[in-house]
C-alpha cells in the first residue's frame, strides 16, 4: 500500500513538472504530416466509394425486386 501511494505521488509530480523541450523540426517534418493527412483522405474516400456502390447495388436489387412483385399482383 505504501508503494503504491510513493509510486502515485511520483507520477504525480513527473507530469506536473514543467520543463522545456528543446526540440527541432525540419522543414520536412511539415510535409511528412501533409502528406499522411492527404493520404488519410484519399484511404477514406476511396473506402467511401466501394462500399458506396455496393450499397447502391443492394438498394436497387430490393426496390426492382418489389417493383417486379407490385406488378405482378396488379395483373392478376
Amino acid at each position: 500500500m505504501k508503494n503504491n501511494k510513493l509510486l502515485t505521488l511520483s507520477f504525480v509530480y513527473l507530469l506536473c513538472s514543467i520543463s522545456n523541450s528543446h526540440a527541432y523540426l525540419d522543414p520536412g517534418t511539415g510535409s511528412i504530416i501533409l502528406q499522411a493527412i492527404l493520404g488519410f483522405i484519399a484511404a477514406a474516400a476511396a473506402t467511401m466509394s466501394i462500399y458506396w456502390a455496393k450499397f447502391k447495388s443492394i438498394i436497387n436489387k430490393i426496390f426492382k425486386k418489389n417493383k417486379k412483385d407490385n406488378i405482378n399482383i396488379t395483373k392478376h
